[in-house]
């Protein structure tokens, strides 16, 4: 009897040691838990807004709107990527955002950080109150309650001329200067600045948020919502919690349009700006927070050069660009590029 425990633990202790050997050859990355270091390839990354302030001078105002629109993705990507909740009118609570900070500065506020921050404020609370919604259907149901949401802001938005300005938009804003030093000039230099530290700050806090548990849980709220409740994640609350954060960011990014271009227009409520959003996070990649300053960067310097040599039809070919993304490239850009240095890594393996 003992002779054949000691054979059976001896068997078992070899069988754990194959499995030790046969660990290596698995894909590591999808049992490592996400952590907070940056790799080199991220500084890169956040560099190259720097250098293009020298290196393209006459594209600062481009470039700044490059930055904000990625910010909006952004907030998008937390609902949508991690999350997984599809939202059609999230423009909403970036025109939430922009009106706050445009209608500040028109009755005298114009101090940028605070204005900021009160958009986000705003946009937060509405969040909220969405959120109650959103949580309570699946996916259809929260395309349709989204969208109504942001139909009826954008009407409720063109109905109150006399606050918003309605389709002539919201003009007459001054915006103090920046930290009071810093004027917001014409070549866009002190909004390049402002939409990159803004940028790069709120970006930071995402990482780490999408790297935490509680990232985590949305991660497996997303693949399995049903199942989450069994180890103690209250679904609800958690949804809810992004769906508030994902409208803060959005508001804030409303904002420092508003602020940037002193002027606020009735576009920002927009669907199409919910559609262009999905488009961007389609091209760059959802779930990465990466792919959502790609996507936003690659369409909107798209836009600007195709629509420059074809202003009739520019669409079509962002259209096809989008449909060989989708074919070819399946998880958007930051998606095709993972799965080549994988295959590249596999290769050398072998």
């Amino acid at each position: 009897m003992s002779a054949f425990s000691s054979s059976a633990l001896k068997a078992k202790s070899a069988a754990g040691a194959t499995d030790n050997q046969l660990v290596p050859a698995m894909d590591k990355s999808a049992l490592r838990l996400p952590n907070d270091r940056w790799k080199p390839l991220e500084i890169v990354f956040w560099l190259l807004p720097v250098a293009s302030y020298f290196l393209f001078p006459d594209y600062l105002v481009l470039i700044s709107q490059i930055m904000i629109v990625g910010l909006f993705a952004l907030s998008l990507d937390l609902i949508l990527g991690y999350a997984g909740i599809v939202s059609l009118g999230h423009a909403a609570f970036f025109g939430l955002g922009a009106y706050t900070a445009g209608l500040l500065s028109v009755h005298g506020w114009g101090e940028p950080i605070s204005g900021l921050l009160a958009a986000g404020v705003v946009a937060g609370i509405a969040g909220l109150i969405v959120s109650f919604l959103v949580v309570r259907g699946q996916d259809l149901a929260r395309l349709m309650v989204t969208l109504g949401i942001g139909l009826m802001l954008f009407e409720a938005a063109n109905k109150a001329a006399f606050i918003t300005g309605g389709v002539d938009g919201l003009s007459g804003m001054a915006m103090s200067n920046l930290f009071g030093v810093f004027e917001f000039d014409l070549f866009g230099k002190t909004a390049f600045w402002y939409s990159f530290g803004v940028l790069f700050i709120l970006f930071v806090l995402m990482r780490r948020l999408v790297n935490s548990p509680f990232g985590m849980s949305l991660r497996g709220i997303r693949e399995g919502g049903r199942r989450m409740p069994a180890i103690g994640a209250h679904v609800d609350r958690r949804l809810k919690a992004i769906f508030t954060v994902a409208a803060v960011i959005a508001g804030m990014a409303g904002a420092l349009l508003a602020q940037t271009t002193q002027f606020v227009g009735l576009d920002v409520l927009g669907f199409p700006r919910s559609a262009e959003l999905l488009i961007m996070l389609v091209l760059g990649g959802t779930g990465r927070l990466y792919g959502a300053l790609i996507g936003a960067a690659v369409f909107m310097v798209a836009q600007d050069k195709i629509s420059g040599l074809d202003p009739a039809y520019w669409q079509f070919y962002i259209g096809l660009f989008l449909v060989l993304i989708v074919l070819f490239a399946r998880g958007g850009i930051m998606g095709g590029a993972e799965k080549i240095i994988a295959r590249f890594k596999r290769k050398e393996a072998a």
